[in-house]
Formats: C-alpha cells, sequence, structure tokens
C-alpha cells in the first residue's frame, strides 16, 4: 500500500540539502558587501562608514531598511503569483474555465492585515526619523543664516553661543558654466566646524528655494515670508557639494555651493578672514535679484 509519509520524509530532506547552499551563499554575499552597498548606494559614508552628520546612519537605516522590507513583500507576491500560475494551470485534457472558487477567508485576512501592517510600520518609523530631524537645537554652538536668491546663496555666521555679537557674512554669485557643466571654484561656500552643534536658519530672497547638501541626506525648502530652520552636527571634514533642489526660474541648475567641514581653528581662520575683508554685521541688502553673475552672459546661454 502507498504510504504518503514515507515520500514526505526525502521531499523534506531534500529541501533542508537545497536551502542550505542558498543559505551559505547568502552569508558569503552580505558579508562581501562594501560600505556603500550596506547603506543603499547612497552618499555621505567613506570607506570606514563614517557618516557625514549626527543624523546620516538614520536616514540611510530608514532608507535600507525600507527597500529590504519591500523586496521581501516582493519576493512573496512573485512567489504567491508563479504559484498560482503553476498550480491552477489547465491541465492537458481540461477544457472550459478552471474550478471557481467563491472566497478563502485565509487568503482574505492575510492581505488586508499586511498591507495594513506595512503602512502603520512605514509610518510610524518614518515619523519617528522625522521628529529626531526637525527637532532644533536649542543652544547650538553656531548660529548661521543661509539665504537663497537667483541663483546663488548669502551665508551669514551669527557668531557661537560664547559670543553672537561679532556677525560676519559672504555673499556669493551663480555658478559660471564651462562646457562641460560648471565650475564649482567660484560658487558660494558654507563653512562648518567639525562635531559642533550647527543649526541654520534658511530664509529666501525671492522665490522658493530648496537647501540641500547632498551627502548630508536631508533637504529644507526657504519660502517668503516663512522660515525654516536645521540643526545637525557634522561629524566628518571634508568638501561636500550642495543645490538648490527646487526648480526655481532660468538658471536653477546654476545654483551651486560647496560645504567645507573643518576643523575649529579653520573655522576661525575663515571668520577672521571675512572681518579683515569688511564682511561684518548683519547682511542688509536682500532686494530681489541682487545676483552679480556671468552665468548669463553671451555665450554662457
Amino acid at each position: 500500500m502507498h504510504d504518503p509519509e514515507r515520500c514526505t520524509v526525502p521531499s523534506k530532506r531534500r529541501l533542508r540539502w537545497a536551502a542550505l547552499p542558498l543559505g551559505i551563499a547568502s552569508v558569503a554575499l552580505l558579508s562581501g558587501c562594501t560600505t556603500t552597498q550596506l547603506h543603499g548606494f547612497l552618499p555621505g559614508f567613506v570607506d570606514d562608514g563614517t557618516p557625514a552628520t549626527n543624523h546620516t546612519d538614520m536616514v540611510a537605516g530608514l532608507w535600507v531598511n525600507s527597500w529590504i522590507v519591500l523586496l521581501a513583500v516582493g519576493v512573496i507576491t512573485w512567489g504567491l503569483m508563479l504559484w498560482a500560475v503553476i498550480a491552477y494551470r489547465r491541465r492537458k485534457g481540461q477544457s472550459g474555465l478552471p474550478v471557481q472558487l467563491r472566497y478563502n477567508m485565509p487568503v482574505e485576512i492575510f492581505y488586508t492585515i499586511v498591507p495594513l501592517i506595512l503602512v502603520v510600520g512605514f509610518f510610524a518609523f518614518t515619523a519617528r526619523d522625522q521628529n529626531t530631524l526637525e527637532t532644533q537645537y536649542d543652544d547650538p554652538d553656531v548660529s548661521i543664516t543661509a539665504y537663497g536668491k537667483q541663483w546663488a546663496w548669502d551665508f551669514q555666521y551669527n557668531g557661537t553661543k560664547e559670543d553672537n555679537s561679532d556677525a560676519v557674512y559672504s555673499m556669493g554669485v551663480q555658478a559660471t558654466a564651462t562646457a562641460d557643466g560648471y565650475d564649482l571654484e567660484d560658487v558660494p561656500t558654507l563653512y562648518l566646524p567639525v562635531n559642533k552643534k550647527v543649526k541654520i536658519d534658511l530664509r529666501s530672497r525671492d522665490v522658493i528655494h530648496s537647501f540641500w547638501i547632498i551627502d548630508f541626506l536631508y533637504k529644507k525648502d526657504m519660502y517668503i515670508g516663512r522660515d525654516n530652520e536645521w540643526s545637525f552636527t557634522p561629524t566628518r571634514e571634508g568638501t561636500y557639494e550642495g543645490k538648490c533642489a527646487e526648480l526655481c526660474g532660468e538658471y536653477h541648475s546654476a545654483m551651486l555651493f560647496n560645504v567645507k567641514v573643518v576643523s575649529d581653528a579653520e573655522y576661525e581662520d575663515y571668520l577672521q578672514s571675512l572681518r579683515s575683508a569688511g564682511d561684518v554685521g548683519d547682511i542688509s541688502d536682500l532686494s530681489r535679484l541682487q545676483n552679480l553673475t556671468t552665468a548669463g552672459a553671451e555665450g554662457n546661454k
């Protein structure tokens, strides 16, 4: 007599032996991942995994874990689709429609509850991280005001918490167009001291702009009549690229800037250079379209 249990045991053993090399291959693949791959190919990290700011790891974690969950959902969905195609295919000798099923309560509960759990989970983790990102320093080490204008940036350094009476500033012009893109040597440069709490007030002089430091994995809009703020701590020295991330007019693509995260001594030297140049006090000229530029000159259009 046919014994179904005797047939199931070899089948289970074959599944175990099939899963073993798959598990070993997965471990080998994950252990060989670089820092870039482990952080979802996002910018903001160097080879040893050092993040650009105190928030960069958190943003990358939300991104990577979200994709892992979505990939798992995708694999399950594709697997169920493939199973349905194979299990309910038309067999040889069959004709007409297959047997129709009215409903299946376990399946219906599954595809109702699981999406609800996913939506609630994504919302909860996003709200948690957003709350951290949007929490502003009450007593920052460095206070800076960044002005967006068509099509460049002005930066006012409001001093430190020990001495905020001696504000200095730098006023920038938009990037000059070249045959290969834009010259980044003369674009505005924002200086930040490493491992210091920084708070930036974001303001616009004309239209809506968006302040984006690419490696910091965050950006915030700048509006007329509404000030935005951004607090963070840069944790790695280096030069980073920034740009406007909101379409703001003809030369939006030329609205570029650099960010230099430097030591305390270099930061103070830079502020002293602004004082020596006479760029002291608050920026008073906030009228529209005061940008001196060569980007729109003949031959660069």
